[in-house]
């Protein structure tokens, strides 16, 4: 399992699990909930997880830190300062959030399957090693981090 370990960038998981979202939004009827209330629902989440993503972006560029998620060895600088005070993954709760949006613009139940598919295999397979790789980098520092901030909220 670990030769999965950040072998697909992020990004490209949400695509394919986006993806599955919309062919499986074929499989079931909408919900009866009004659209426009389901449209609003899917703008504010959307809206909401492009600015939180962003926000880590731009945090870690002000920091010089890496983001490539393929090389978490090369972490140059720990980054606990703005959105990074709150969540230690904001550009992958972000990235779920726009998900939940979409899941909310489809407004199929079996939708909402698909953010937690792809937090569950983040988890694992990006979250997991990025995290081996900064306590192993920043000892101290990462550890004490990571007690006083919530990996996802």
């Amino acid at each position: 399992m670990r030769r999965l370990e950040c072998l697909i960038p992020p990004p490209l998981v949400a695509l394919i699990v986006a993806l599955g979202m919309w062919g499986a939004a074929y499989v079931m009827a909408p919900l009866s909930a009004p659209r426009w209330l389901m449209e609003d629902a899917a703008l504010a989440l959307g809206t909401a997880g492009v600015a939180l993503a962003a926000a880590g972006v731009l945090a870690f560029r002000a920091a010089g830190a890496n983001i490539n998620p393929h090389h978490v060895d090369r972490g140059e600088a720990l980054v606990t300062s703005g959105v990074y005070r709150f969540t230690r993954n904001p550009m992958y709760l972000g990235i779920t959030l726009v998900l939940c949006g979409y899941a909310a613009y489809l407004s199929r139940p079996v939708d909402l399957l698909g953010p937690a598919i792809f937090l569950a295999y983040l988890s694992r397979f990006q979250v997991a090693p990025e995290e081996r790789a900064m306590r192993a980098k920043f000892g101290a520092a990462y550890a004490d981090y990571a007690r006083a901030t919530r990996r996802w909220l």
